[in-house]
């Protein structure tokens, strides 16, 4: 699996956000090593507080695969995704989530972040869900810098 070519292509996708005015946040659903969905949040353009790069992937990719079963699909995430996000992929059920910065990462960039980890979920939830954390955690990191030094900030 090329891990690190697909996590370059959700910062990619983020980064293309954070340069429309969107959050720096990008996510991207691999299908036996192709790219079946890649995509930034887009939660102020659409207005949609649910429209997280997570959810948005998860979206297009059950179109894609005519399939609300993602189960041999991997998602890879600039960033630990949030419990509303945890709870689509689960939902979806995903065989793994691949991710970069943290939650705590997010916070501290200024986001409303709930302190749940997906640790926590999968435990508490049971969710079979494979976790990696931290995969280019510098890279996705730096987004956050990137998205707080641009003129088009904003933070829900």
């Amino acid at each position: 699996m090329k891990h690190e070519y697909f996590m370059r292509l959700a910062i990619k996708k983020a980064t293309s956000g954070i340069k429309s005015g969107q959050t720096p946040f990008g996510a991207c659903i691999v299908k036996n090593g192709k790219v079946v969905s890649c995509v930034h949040n887009i939660v102020w353009k659409s207005t949609d507080i649910t429209a997280h790069a997570e959810v948005n992937a998860i979206r297009e990719a059950c179109k894609k695969l005519k399939t609300i079963d993602l189960s041999d699909c991997i998602i890879y995430s600039t960033c630990e995704p949030c419990p509303m996000c945890f709870s689509a992929i689960h939902w979806a059920k995903l065989s793994k989530i691949i991710y970069g910065a943290g939650i705590k990462d997010a916070q501290d960039a200024g986001f409303n972040e709930l302190s749940i980890s997906n640790q926590n979920m999968k435990r508490l939830g049971k969710s079979k869900v494979q976790i990696v954390k931290g995969f280019m955690i510098k890279e996705s990191k730096k987004l956050f810098k990137t998205w707080s030094n641009s003129k088009t900030k904003k933070v829900y």
